[in-house]
């Protein structure tokens, strides 16, 4: 592999994802359509469904919010490089944009578009090394519509049992603004920044892969009834994905992060 062959990867799985929603979402979405009752929110859920299929027959973004672009990198231990994968990564970046990606990276205070989705700390790269000699690169997209209403907070050690609680205000808070059915991403422990890049990390996770503790945070957020858009209906989310991480015995720190029912993911692996 050299640093041509993995730019042309990740360019892949950049239109991949932008382009084609991973089958568990899609799965989920239709069981979402199926069981629903209210009129206007099947509406919304087919338009949805019929949105999906064109993008992907078309070769078209699915939502004109491209997003900011997260990647989640695996690193065998044995895997032998000569080349910067970071510089590879950025550089499939900026050939996809505007080809397939919005320009969406402004500096934080001047509000200056770097115009090709580069720029300080953009694309957010995340690397860990794992066992054999392979590659895996994880691509993410994440929207601000569903970012903008994310929530984090540091509980006391002793207020485990306010988790569920604080996830169901915080949908509830943002009612149709991320633009529902969304999917939760729950992180738990670790430090401030360490939960809130867990929550992002549990988006990764298959919708189908839920445990009891999810599934029971999960109903409890759709018997609020916001539903599709935020117009009423039985699906005001997907799913509630989480990923734990030990932390300090004084403190219990927790994030929502907050995805829009395009849950946008692809990955390659070399």
């Amino acid at each position: 592999m050299n640093y041509e062959e993995l730019v042309n990867a990740v360019s892949e799985i950049i239109l991949k994802a932008q382009t084609e929603l991973p089958l568990d979402v899609v799965n989920a979405l239709k069981r979402a359509y199926e069981v629903e009752e209210s009129e206007i929110a099947r509406k919304n859920l087919e338009v949805i469904l019929q949105n999906i299929e064109i993008a992907k027959n078309s070769k078209l973004p699915i939502c004109q919010d491209t997003g900011i672009p997260f990647f989640f990198v695996e690193i065998g231990r044995e895997l032998e490089l000569d080349f910067d994968i970071k510089k590879a990564i950025v550089e499939a970046v900026r050939r996809q944009t505007p080809a397939i990606l919005r320009p969406n990276a402004v500096h934080p205070l001047t509000r200056k578009n770097s115009g090709d989705n580069t720029g300080i700390g953009i694309p957010v790269i995340n690397i860990d090394f794992v066992d054999g000699d392979r590659l895996k690169i994880t691509y993410l997209p994440k929207g601000a519509g569903s970012e903008n209403v994310s929530q984090l907070k540091m509980f006391l050690p002793m207020e485990v049992g306010k988790i569920k609680k604080f996830v169901v205000e915080s949908v509830a808070k943002a009612m149709g603004m991320p633009c529902p059915p969304i999917i939760i991403g729950l992180g738990i422990g670790g430090s401030f920044d360490v939960s809130a890049k867990l929550a992002k990390k549990a988006l990764l996770r298959s919708i189908e892969s839920m445990n009891e503790f999810e599934l029971e945070i999960l109903e409890a957020i759709n018997s609020l009834g916001i539903g599709p858009m935020g117009l009423g209906g039985k699906t005001t989310a997907l799913a509630v994905l989480s990923e734990i991480n030990h932390c300090h015995t004084a403190s219990l720190p927790v994030a929502v992060n907050i995805q829009c029912w395009a849950n946008r993911r692809a990955e390659v692996v070399l």
